[in-house]
């Protein structure tokens, strides 16, 4: 309730933004018109080639299935108002942009010679967002899927980020851990460039 009090209330237009346009594109192409997922697949053999990059973009607007989309939306509307509101606009548009160029790197890279592969959604640029947001607010609880009781910020970051670690290796299914890996990573490097001392408070906290 809180996030939504502060995005009703204004004063996070890029929240704002970037969810209505998830939502809109991703309902428009998951009920009218899949072509537009189609036209916006990030395929690593072709970035690769020098062909799509625009696909680094507009892979993060598309999405798989209405649940997808809705976990997207829902964890970008829990973090980033109060994220957006600490930071400035500016910074966190600039953090979601990188989240959503760079998480994909890993991507291209290990699937650069795999023609048949193609990925999409807006997980790598959300999970900038939640990385950071956790690096700012450590002490906050979150609830994750499956677990009765709130999970510690931190706590859940290091789970998250060994399991990708592992997942991005050893698991086999139809989501990009690299991405989510990614995106983690992109949310503490911007965080541990562009403000130290914030992570330096966090390290504090949690000690």
């Amino acid at each position: 309730m809180e996030g939504l009090a502060r995005t009703l209330a204004g004063g996070t237009p890029v929240v704002d933004v970037l969810l209505l346009v998830i939502v809109v594109v991703g309902v428009v192409g998951l009920s009218f018109a899949p072509r537009l997922i189609d036209a916006g697949l990030l395929r690593p053999w072709q970035v690769a080639r020098g062909r799509q990059r625009h696909a680094l973009l507009t892979s993060g607007f598309v999405h798989a299935t209405y649940s997808h989309l809705l976990f997207n939306a829902l964890t970008l509307w829990s973090f980033g108002p109060q994220l957006e509101q600490r930071i400035g606009s500016g910074r966190f548009a600039l953090l979601y942009l990188a989240g959503l160029l760079v998480s994909d790197l890993g991507t291209v890279y290990r699937q650069r010679n795999n023609p048949g592969y193609a990925s999409l959604g807006a997980s790598g640029a959300i999970l900038a967002v939640l990385f950071a947001s956790i690096l700012y607010f450590p002490l906050q609880s979150l609830f994750v899927m499956f677990v009765p009781i709130p999970v510690p910020a931190w706590l859940f970051a290091l789970g998250y980020l060994a399991y990708s670690l592992y997942a991005s290796r050893f698991v086999r299914d139809h989501i990009n851990h690299d991405a989510h890996l990614g995106g983690a990573i992109v949310g503490i490097l911007f965080v541990v460039l562009t403000d130290p001392d914030a992570a330096r408070r966090a390290l504090q906290l949690i000690h």
